[in-house]
């Protein structure tokens, strides 16, 4: 029979473990310092929109890379990850934009991922309906300029232009028009098997003026996985408007900030 008092220990411990369970997750893995970067594009992109960091990131004297996604399905685009992931000589932190971060929540739980880094992205929980989740928020703009054409599709450039490379100069905007990834008209509907960003420590990076996520919704996921976040007054593309602010966040991640 449990008397009163072990009742109350037993109520303060299960309040603890409630009130800490969130926190805890960065002790999941000791504390390391990363010496490799692994980027991940989203949809309506490809690994070029990464080129301002990775600059950066060398400079600082990581070794930084950027995945190609095909955007066929989450599958292919895990596949195209790992393959990367594979090929690093240490703890990498690995870091995704818009879509990129159902990548990478995927694939994050490779061992050699020390660290999580989400700029504007979708982080869902395993087996969540995302779709459903972001009803649930402002609609953003750019979900009116979709185009679909053979079980493919694409922004148009008047959404591209105004939503989605929103603060772009107009000159570099068109450069990323011209090489956007069609994503198969199948793709966000695509769930995910793990939550890395439950086990992993997860940094955040919310756009601000973003016309293609909403901002609400990113501070919701940023908030639910307890990640370290910034706010930058971008809209979604702030790794091309702001790179120096995301580099000094993934730099944060892999321990060589201050």
């Amino acid at each position: 029979m449990v008397n009163r008092r072990t009742f109350s220990t037993m109520l303060m411990a299960g309040a603890a473990t409630s009130f800490f369970g969130w926190s805890s997750k960065a002790q999941a893995q000791p504390a390391v310092g990363a010496r490799n970067v692994v980027l991940v594009h989203g949809a309506y992109a490809d690994g070029s929109c990464w080129s301002e960091v990775i600059g950066r990131l060398q400079g600082a004297g990581l070794t930084a890379t950027a995945v190609q996604n095909p955007l066929t399905s989450l599958a292919d685009d895990v596949a195209a990850t790992r393959r990367i992931l594979a090929l690093q000589d240490g703890p990498t932190v690995l870091v995704g934009h818009s879509w990129a971060g159902t990548v990478i929540s995927e694939a994050g739980v490779d061992p050699k991922v020390s660290d999580l880094v989400y700029v504007a992205a979708r982080a869902p929980d395993a087996n969540e309906d995302y779709a459903a989740l972001a009803a649930k928020f402002p609609t953003p703009p750019a979900n009116a300029g979709l185009v679909e054409s053979g079980g493919f599709a694409q922004l148009s450039e008047e959404a591209f232009l105004r939503d989605f490379a929103g603060g772009v100069d107009v000159d570099k905007a068109r450069v990323l028009y011209a090489v956007q990834g069609r994503i198969a008209d199948t793709l966000f509907a695509s769930r995910t098997t793990a939550a890395a960003w439950k086990l992993k420590p997860s940094w955040y990076a919310v756009s601000k003026q973003d016309r293609t996520t909403s901002p609400e919704l990113e501070r919701f996921l940023a908030n639910r996985m307890q990640a370290k976040t910034i706010e930058v007054n971008s809209g979604h593309l702030s790794l091309v408007t702001h790179p120096q602010e995301i580099t000094e966040l993934i730099l944060d991640a892999a321990g060589r900030s201050g």
